[in-house]
């Protein structure tokens, strides 16, 4: 009976989030035919470029969105309102200032992008043109993931795939009529996200504050002792994420190293790890919530179930992925590219599109677990070990092979992060120290 009752209760919160989660690369589509209907390529490049740093920039700072789950989670486990309230005050002081910082180095940033890219005139224009508008959002984007990771910690999946779906369908709308009919161009574009970003601000602080009921922040919550616990977990998870993101860029830098084909084939790979991640990420984001909770309560029995029925569902989910590329991955490359010659180059490259979804959801799972025990400190060293003693490791052992020996050492990385973080997990409950 309380098998079933966990596996609904990963259904239920998993689904809203594997929804929201499909919404976004679909309505992000629209901005690009926006953009692609204004008359150059440049303004397709340049939008591109800008948009990728603040992209970044923000996933980076995704350490505001998984600590406030766990703590979030936690903290409802426990029925303690007013922990939840602490862990989003707490946060909620680093989200703006970081915002502040990045609209004050707004400058600079255009100028590095304008580097990075090594853009011409035009395409750099572009670039600071969207940059100098879509910047002022930083303050409402950077909370939005501290208020949604709070909500779905309290389980509010429903009111998240909500506020996220209507704000991604506000901001087609506003795209369009900004861009197209209001004559604004690339500077449009980025209006309509940044007034999109203040009204999710808007209406999930609404939410956050009825949920808290009023409870009011303490002085000593925001004193040195206070935060050092919060700082060290948000620390851990930025250098994680820091080191996922070297990673990624060590396969784009050392493709475009071997010729122009290996990018391009690679970015197209790499969509089937993002249509995997559309779901694989919904059933993680329930078990942050689900592991959270268990955790408030003190029941290590109740949370190892829910870790156990995690991975029953994610590894249904993979297996499902895995058995939809092996049947479609050809007519879904098709619907990609229409060049002839990457879409022969892809055959060789099948197999890592299959193993994908397999060996990936390990590491998909086991994050959402260790976000909901807010133990910062295994998720780093899971990530910097597989980024330094087996990602290039694998890669150097078979740079021969060229581009092969990406993905060879890609899934390796995959592979290791979804064993450490696992044997990581199990000397902890060995040891009972789960729910400390």
């Amino acid at each position: 009976m309380l098998d079933r009752k966990e596996n609904r209760r990963i259904a239920f919160l998993s689904l809203p989030m594997i929804l929201s989660n499909i919404t976004n690369p679909l309505l992000g589509m629209v901005d690009t035919a926006i953009v692609g209907h204004l008359g150059a390529t440049y303004y397709l490049a340049g939008t591109a470029v800008a948009g990728m740093v603040i992209t970044q920039i923000y996933w980076l700072c995704g350490f505001l969105r998984m600590s406030a789950t766990g703590l979030s989670a936690q903290a409802l486990g426990a029925a303690r309102r007013e922990e939840a309230a602490k862990a989003f005050y707490q946060l909620l002081l680093p989200a703006l200032l970081i915002g502040l910082v990045l609209i004050l180095c707004g400058s600079g940033l255009q100028w590095l992008a304008v580097q990075f890219a090594d853009a011409d005139s035009r395409t750099a224009g572009v670039i600071e043109d969207y940059l100098h508008v879509r910047i002022w959002g930083a303050p409402a984007a950077l909370t939005n993931l501290l208020l949604m990771g709070w909500l779905i910690g309290q389980q509010a999946t429903r009111t998240v795939m909500t506020i996220q779906i209507v704000a991604n369908l506000l901001n087609a709308l506003l795209s369009y009529t900004l861009a197209m009919k209001w004559g604004m161009g690339v500077s449009g574009v980025a209006l309509a996200t940044v007034i999109v970003e203040y009204g999710i601000f808007a209406s999930a602080l609404f939410v956050v504050l009825k949920r808290i009921g009023g409870v009011v922040p303490c002085l000593s919550w925001f004193n040195l002792q206070g935060y050092k616990p919060v700082l060290a977990l948000n620390l851990d998870i930025l250098l994680r994420n820091l080191a996922l993101q070297l990673t990624m860029a060590f396969m784009v830098f050392q493709a475009a190293r071997l010729d122009a084909q290996s990018v391009a084939l690679n970015a197209l790979l790499m969509q089937f790890f993002v249509i995997s991640a559309l779901g694989l990420d919904g059933i993680a984001y329930a078990v942050e919530a689900l592991v959270g909770e268990a955790k408030g309560r003190k029941q290590q029995d109740l949370l190892n179930l829910r870790v156990c029925r995690g991975l029953l569902w994610s590894t249904l989910l993979a297996l499902l992925y895995s058995a939809g590329f092996l049947l479609f991955d050809q007519s879904i490359l098709a619907l990609l590219t229409n060049l002839p010659e990457l879409l022969v180059l892809a055959n060789d490259y099948r197999l890592y599109i299959w193993l994908l979804p397999l060996i990936g959801h390990w590491c998909f799972l086991l994050d959402g677990v260790f976000i909901g025990l807010t133990r910062g400190t295994e998720m780093r060293n899971s990530m910097l070990f597989c980024a330094l003693a087996v990602f290039l490791p694998v890669w150097w052992l078979t740079s021969y092979a060229g581009n092969h020996a990406l993905w060879v050492a890609f899934l390796a990385f995959l592979a290791g992060r979804g064993i450490t973080l696992g044997v990581a997990y199990w000397r902890l409950w060995q040891a009972r120290l789960l729910l400390v």
